[in-house]
Parts: C-alpha cells; structure tokens; sequence
C-alpha cells in the first residue's frame, strides 16, 4: 500500500481496530504500550536500528530512508539516557522520515515539539547517551520493542492508546476487516445512545441460555453468531 492511502484509511482508524482485526485473523497483536510527546498519529514502514549510543546509526539509517518511514528505535527499554532528541527529530523529518518510535527514552522535548515530528517514547530523561557499545551486523535490519522484533517487512500505526506493527503485506487486508469492526462497533454505540441496550443488541439473555446448556460456549463463539464485533 502507497504511503498516502497507508495515513489516509488510518485516519478513519485507530489501532485498537487494527489490533482487533489482528486477533480476528489469527495474528500476532503486536502491541506496545508507549507515549507521543505531542498528540499525533504515525503510519509507515518500519526503518529499524539498534542504539549503541551513538548518533552514526540513526543518520546512516536516514540514509536508505523512504518517503513517510519510520524510525523505530531498539534502546532495550533503557530508563538511565534518552536514545534520541532534538537534533535526530530535525534530522529524521529533513529525510522524509515520518515518525520516531522510541523504545526507551527521548529528551529536548520542548525542540521535538518546535520540530513538530511524531515522537512515540517510554518517557523523558535529560540524560543523553551514558555508553558506546559495539554495533551488532544487523543493527540497521531489526529492531526489538517491548517482545516484537521488527523489520521493514513491517508496518508501525501508532495513536493515542499506543502502537501496533502488522505486517507490511497484509495491511490492505487488515484495514477492510478493521474498518469493518470500526462500523459495526459505531452502530452498536449509536444504537446504545437511542436507548437499546449493549446487552439486549448481542442477544446476552441468550447467550446465557446457551451457555447453560452447553458450558463450553464462549461469548466470542456466540457474538460471531450474532454479528456482534466487541472483544475481538
């Protein structure tokens, strides 16, 4: 998917659909729970790295960047040295890079503000880099955050609830099935707010019978039934 259709369906999106969509297809939801320094969405291919604390990484990675990327950052979760600041944020939207996703932490959090780039992190520190490590062969080809490990096979969505990656190659799919979950679950709340009961649209006293009639039956089972798109 071409990097404007990725942002604009994602628009009409949030995470938790994809995430749900995730689930409904039997993929991995890979999810990581972090923070944007400013309200705002991302939505782009992974460019990964590994920090070792030094800058090199970042503008060699910047390098083989592609319009709308995003650099995703592997700092170990790291909570002693911010892994990226003010100057990376300018240096990454220079190279068309959309976004950072940080797994550890930033700093220069007024400038990345001013700078106006996308910036998803742990927290702030204003301690920069503490070490220098030696660069693994693969620091520039996967990224691990929080239990995934990712690449540019990958795509990065990230909003208010946090971040999801999804396979590069499955995003169109994803997206019909979530957009599809987002319509339902609009209907159900509009429904709700006209006076009909979460409950009586899923056909709960139902399910209830069910259920006591045979205990195995999950709710999950029973909503897919009844067309219902909560939980999943």
């Amino acid at each position: 998917m071409e990097q404007a259709e990725l942002q604009k369906r994602f628009a009409e999106l949030t995470c938790a659909h994809v995430a749900d969509a995730c689930l409904r297809l039997q993929l991995p939801v890979r999810t990581v729970s972090l923070t944007a320094v400013f309200p705002a969405r991302i939505a782009g291919r992974v460019l990964p790295v590994q920090h070792v604390g030094s800058v090199d990484l970042f503008l060699e990675a910047f390098g083989s960047a592609e319009p709308g990327d995003v650099l995703v950052v592997d700092n170990g979760a790291r909570r002693d040295e911010a892994c990226a600041g003010d100057l990376v944020a300018a240096e990454a939207k220079s190279a068309g890079v959309s976004g950072l996703v940080l797994w550890g932490l930033h700093r220069d959090t007024v400038d990345i503000k001013a700078i106006g780039l996308p910036v998803y992190s742990l927290g702030a520190m204003p301690t920069g880099p503490l070490r220098l490590d030696p660069a693994p062969t693969d620091a520039l080809q996967q990224a691990t955050v929080g239990e995934w490990t990712v690449t540019s096979d990958d795509v990065v969505l990230g909003d208010e609830d946090g971040i999801v990656f999804i396979p590069a190659d499955r995003v169109d799919e994803l997206f019909s099935l979530a957009e599809s979950i987002r319509d339902t679950e609009r209907r159900q709340s509009e429904l709700i707010k006209a006076g009909t009961p979460l409950r009586e649209q899923v056909r709960f006293d139902a399910y209830l019978a069910a259920r006591a009639e045979r205990p195995g039956l999950t709710f999950r089972e029973h909503l897919r039934g009844v067309g219902g798109a909560i939980e999943e």
